[in-house]
């Protein structure tokens, strides 16, 4: 895709793609929660959520990016810290 388009408007796929994965976990993050009402089903809601984290994904690989496993690491690890230091909800 990425040599019929170009670089410039594939990065603009992504953040479209990124914006619309957004939503989509922020419409389960209310059906999850209980507030905020919709009609949309919980099923639905997740399956829209895997459409647009693949979509995502897609755009992702169109630049050849890969996540980095050191970040994730060291993100779990700060969490877990900070959820023994009482900073977040249990």
């Amino acid at each position: 895709m990425i040599e019929k388009i170009g670089a410039s408007a594939m990065l603009e796929q992504l953040a479209e793609e990124a914006t619309e994965l957004a939503h989509a976990a922020l419409k389960l993050a209310r059906i999850e929660r209980g507030e905020n009402p919709t009609p949309v089903l919980k099923e639905d809601a997740m399956d829209h959520l895997i459409e647009e984290y693949t979509d995502v994904v897609q755009c992702a690989e169109e630049f050849s990016l890969v996540p980095n496993r050191e970040q994730i690491k060291l993100k779990k690890m700060r969490f877990e810290e900070r959820w023994r230091e009482g900073l977040y909800g249990k």
